[in-house]
């Protein structure tokens, strides 16, 4: 495992010493431009990612070369992108949760204000489910039977869902085994095997609901989910809090303003785009939008004061 992580340092540095920092005014892109996505290949960021370079290759005149540098949920591309001089000749796709939550759940080496938002062209689905043959299929229906049976299992598979859940039994007066996981491929077998009650699921979901494997008991999100309009938000429910992930570009805060307009200008190109909406909507679900620097902004500022909030709840 090393050895592999030192191989992909290695075609990483020698993509960057082919790109050389230039000036605002070169008729940006001069030069092949570098996408790093913190996650596997065959993910559903990675699935988009692909189809989002050959649209953005297009659109700049200029290929868009593909990293993948996963861990920490993101967290190890984010950090490499705030350090990197090439001022958006490499630029980050992927959640926007380690640019607003990470920094505050953990030492990091990058705050909020390391980078530019270019974009955010993706809205994540992110919901909680349970499985085919538990005796709830309501939120309401959960908390009453989660009162009267503490212990029930919960699936987790990053930090801040942990902490929501946390924060939600806190208030509900719930006891539960919070069991962790790595991803929507090793939730899923818990829930279809009825191994955990419940769990987090930031799309795999979508797979699976229209078997009946999977029912969706609540949205994570600001609104609610696109396909499944039932299940009711968060903040609906009076908790006052969200996991409204958005999929971004980032670039480095020293970025000129003209290479993030350009960059934003054919990401907004992207989301009109025939094979980038299929990709997404039909492919992994996901609603297609256009969130420009200015909305990201405002949105990750508010973020940020509850997910501080979020985080000094869990410690008193």
């Amino acid at each position: 495992m090393k050895s592999k992580s030192l191989s992909m340092l290695g075609v990483f540095f020698a993509l960057l010493l082919t790109v050389s920092p230039v000036s605002a005014d070169d008729g940006f892109p001069s030069q092949p431009l570098t996408m790093l996505i913190g996650f596997n290949p065959g993910g559903s960021t990675d699935i988009q990612g692909q189809v989002l370079a050959q649209v953005l290759s297009e659109q700049l005149g200029q290929p868009v070369n593909i990293i993948h540098h996963p861990g920490a949920g993101g967290g190890v591309a984010a950090a490499m992108l705030a350090s990197n001089p090439d001022q958006g000749y490499v630029f980050k796709y992927g959640l926007s949760l380690p640019f607003t939550f990470a920094p505050l759940a953990s030492p990091s080496s990058y705050e909020l204000n390391s980078f530019r938002y270019v974009a955010g062209i993706t809205l994540d689905q992110a919901a909680i489910v349970t499985g085919p043959d538990k005796p709830f299929k309501t939120w309401q229906e959960l908390i009453d039977h989660a009162k009267v049976n503490p212990g029930l299992v919960y699936a987790t598979q990053i930090t801040p869902d942990r902490f929501i859940m946390n924060h939600i039994a806190k208030i509900e007066g719930l006891s539960l085994r919070i069991v962790p996981t790595t991803g929507g491929a090793s939730m899923a077998p818990l829930i279809i095997s009825g191994d955990a009650d419940f769990a987090f699921s930031g799309g795999t979901h979508s797979a699976y609901t229209d078997s009946g494997q999977m029912h969706v008991l609540a949205s994570m999100t600001d609104e609610r989910l696109v396909h499944y309009p039932g299940a009711p938000t968060l903040r609906e429910m009076g908790y006052d809090i969200s996991l409204h992930v958005v999929r971004v570009v980032a670039v480095p805060a020293n970025t000129p303003d003209e290479h993030v307009r350009v960059l934003a200008e054919a990401l907004e190109a992207a989301t009109r785009d025939p094979r980038f909406i299929e990709v997404t909507e039909e492919r992994i679900r996901m609603p297609v939008v256009f969130m420009s620097s200015e909305e990201l902004d405002s949105l990750f500022a508010r973020q940020v004061e509850e997910y501080k909030q979020l985080i000094a709840d869990a410690v008193e």
